[in-house]
């Protein structure tokens, strides 16, 4: 899609040639990438929008395109997932670029494995496919905090998505690193990307009028030239528009197309119409149904053939942590009062993002339990539990006790919102301070449980036990998949498990919960490996006998949405 050569000549011209070419490089420190718009004198007009339609240099341009979001599938997956794409008949990827993946720790950029953001949509141009890139900030994307790094939470006035200068200069510092990777993948420069998306969705949100605008000018001021655009849903649509740039739109249904094309034509001049977001799914919550789009009966297309499947033998585990053996293995955080996740000095100051927390202190009476929980915690006297602690219940009965006792509240994470006004309020753990009766507890012990492969690496080997007929809980329970030829995807399904977290060969597989309504996991073969492969199940209640793999998975009860 966009190579190019240089014809080789004999004699001296060569190698002068080849010397001016290298001692141009070297004097202006370039990629070799920058030298590709001397070569495509052709490239100079790029994705333009018309009066009706959309025209890639001087061709008129129909924007077939789908969305594939490269942190959210496996690497191994991309080039089957981009196939299947481009047989659908679509010649243009979306994609979102996630912050707080990319800068998980303030300075510190990965761009590496799952998150090689230029080795993706290099792969794209090499199938036949156009790129519009949608680099946020804010990416919304049912993400944790749309995206947003947590460790902005760490700032007490904080103002995400408006000018506030504690936001743009973490802003101006991301988009400097980014921009550089993404320049240079322009199609201007030679590359696929055709179009660069301003933000996202902010005509919801509207807090700020001087952001949007603030935006446009970081992208042009770091060399973003191909054309720009905004993306609003019908409540944002006329807000969420900027001078200069194309405005799309996202919606859910045929139905709705007209009328916003219509309102867009109200307030902008004639343009082509670009749905950029059209929405196959919903969302499903804890102990709901899975929720499906109605598609009116539209006939669709046989889907292309599916990766093989496979079940694996049941895996019962065969070892086990309780969390409060594992406290030893862990450097607590000492404090007066409790912290919360974002605050804590950990991960080179950049606060804790994702997982569990642990609070511990002493008390010498019962009471009631007062304090904001985010999101649920489980309170415990020393280690019996005593109840929950989130949203809804704020206060607990500490019951009799005798001496000294150790109060302890295990905090889970269930995720920061990635769309809405209260999107500033997403600190976690236990926000200011815990209260028995009117009077506040102090002395803190605080253990960051984020659940990443490091914290499992502390638990040496000879520290696990056999399962005891009775675990004492939370706890963790280690065993091994056994695959005995190729890896394939398959299913795992906790049944008589009740809440945790699962991981294989030391990645996240994710949540479960007896509720529902999803009763499987689902694991990439690609994360597999013959042999044994290491499962390490967090639960925070119950443990079952085994864990099952089937090959076709569960996503619970169905209900449509109209």
């Amino acid at each position: 899609m966009f190579a190019w050569s240089l014809r080789r000549k004999p004699g001296r011209k060569v190698g002068f040639l080849l010397l001016v070419v290298l001692s141009f490089l070297v004097l202006r420190r370039l990629d070799w990438r920058t030298l590709i718009p001397l070569w495509l004198r052709h490239r100079q007009l790029g994705l333009t929008a018309g009066v009706q339609n959309f025209m890639l240099e001087d061709s008129t341009f129909w924007i077939f395109g789908g969305s594939i979001h490269y942190f959210r599938v496996p690497r191994e997956y991309w080039r089957d997932r981009l196939l299947k794409m481009k047989a659908c008949g679509l010649n243009t990827l979306t994609t979102y670029v996630p912050w707080n993946l990319h800068e998980p720790e303030r300075g510190k950029f990965d761009f590496s494995g799952n998150l090689d953001l230029e080795a993706f949509v290099l792969m794209a141009a090499e199938i036949g496919l156009w790129v519009i890139l949608r680099p946020g900030p804010y990416i919304c994307s049912e993400i944790d905090l749309g995206g947003l790094p947590s460790w902005l939470l760490q700032d007490s006035g904080m103002q995400l998505r408006t000018t506030y200068k504690g936001f743009t200069e973490a802003v101006d510092l991301y988009f400097d690193h980014l921009m550089s990777r993404v320049v240079p993948l322009q199609y201007k420069h030679g590359g696929p990307i055709i179009a660069v998306q301003v933000e996202n969705e902010y005509g919801s949100y509207n807090k700020d009028p001087a952001y949007m605008p603030y935006i446009k000018k970081a992208l042009e001021d770091r060399g973003i030239v191909e054309l720009l655009l905004t993306s609003d849903n019908k409540d944002g649509l006329s807000k969420g528009m900027i001078p200069g740039v194309l405005a799309t739109i996202n919606l859910q249904s045929h139905a709705e197309l007209q009328s916003l094309t219509t309102l867009l034509q109200s307030v902008k001049r004639m343009q082509p119409t670009l749905v950029m977001e059209y929405w196959t799914g919903w969302f499903d919550s804890w102990g709901g149904p899975h929720n499906i789009l109605d598609s009116s009966g539209t006939p669709l297309p046989p889907p292309p053939d599916l990766l093989p499947k496979m079940s694996y033998e049941p895996m019962k585990p065969s070892f086990y942590l309780s969390l409060w053996d594992a406290l030893q293995y862990l450097e607590p955080i000492t404090s007066e009062k409790p912290i919360n996740m974002e605050s804590m000095p950990v991960n080179d100051g950049n606060g804790q993002s994702f997982g569990y927390i642990l609070y511990e202190t002493t008390i010498t009476s019962p009471g009631i339990l007062r304090g904001l929980v985010r999101d649920r915690g489980q309170v415990f006297l020393d280690t019996v539990s005593i109840g929950f602690m989130d949203y809804k219940t704020t206060q607990i009965i500490v019951p009799l006790i005798q001496g000294y006792t150790m109060l302890r509240i295990l905090v889970e994470n269930r995720g920061r919102v990635n769309y809405g006004d209260n999107i500033d309020d997403q600190r976690k753990g236990v926000i200011g301070n815990l209260y028995l009766d009117d009077s506040p507890l102090k002395k803190f012990r605080i253990y960051s449980l984020d659940l990443k492969k490091s914290l499992f690496s502390r638990f040496a080997i000879d520290k696990w036990t056999s399962v005891p007929e009775v675990p004492v809980f939370p706890a963790f329970f280690l065993g091994a998949l056994l695959v005995g030829s190729a890896p394939f995807d398959t299913f795992l399904r906790l049944e008589g498990w009740e809440k945790g977290v699962v991981f294989i060969n030391g990645k996240n597989l994710g949540r479960y919960w007896n509720i529902g309504p999803q009763k499987t996991l689902y694991l990439p073969g690609a994360w597999l490996q013959k042999g044994i492969n290491q499962v390490i199940i967090f639960e925070e209640m119950v443990s079952g006998p085994m864990i099952q793999s089937t090959d076709i998975p569960h996503l619970g009860r169905n209900q449509y949405i109209h």
